[in-house]
């Protein structure tokens, strides 16, 4: 078996590519050309929620957003209809906040996820939204979605 050095570790090739088809997420991974796409922290106002008052009364929420994108390499032509734009998530984000009442955050999350696999450079979507106003003795409360484009 070959054997490649990694650090202090010695790691079998075979173990490493096993771990590798493993991960469903890849940030930036040169050797499977996946480039990673992310929004931090984005703060949107919005009616989300089952109970009477998150129905009226918009609530700030807090997404992120990680992309594992098929990277075609440095030809980009330095052209942003090349590349999957941070700048067009966060629209799309807004657009669906915008679109009116939700009941439950993994909805959004499942709308947020599946308009970002639109692209089909977007491999992987991660969602994480975040109610930090919630729980009064709880920094936030959320969940965070993991979706992987469909073959085909």
């Amino acid at each position: 078996m070959f054997r490649r050095m990694h650090g202090p570790f010695t790691i079998g090739i075979e173990a490493m590519n096993k771990s590798l088809k493993t991960q469903t997420h890849r940030i930036a991974d040169a050797l499977h050309a996946v480039r990673h796409v992310f929004v931090r922290d984005l703060e949107i106002v919005a009616t989300l929620g089952i109970h009477d008052h998150e129905k009226l009364a918009p609530q700030r929420i807090i997404v992120n957003i990680d992309l594992s994108v098929s990277d075609a390499g440095a030809g980009h032509d330095d052209s942003i209809a090349n590349v999957v734009s941070y700048e067009d998530v966060v629209a799309k984000v807004q657009a669906i906040a915008d679109a009116g009442h939700v009941n439950l955050v993994e909805t959004m999350a499942e709308k947020i996820a599946q308009r970002c696999l639109e692209d089909r450079r977007v491999q992987v979507a991660r969602v994480r939204i975040e109610k930090p106003e919630i729980v009064a003795n709880a920094a936030s409360v959320g969940i965070e979605i993991e979706r992987i484009q469909p073959l085909g």
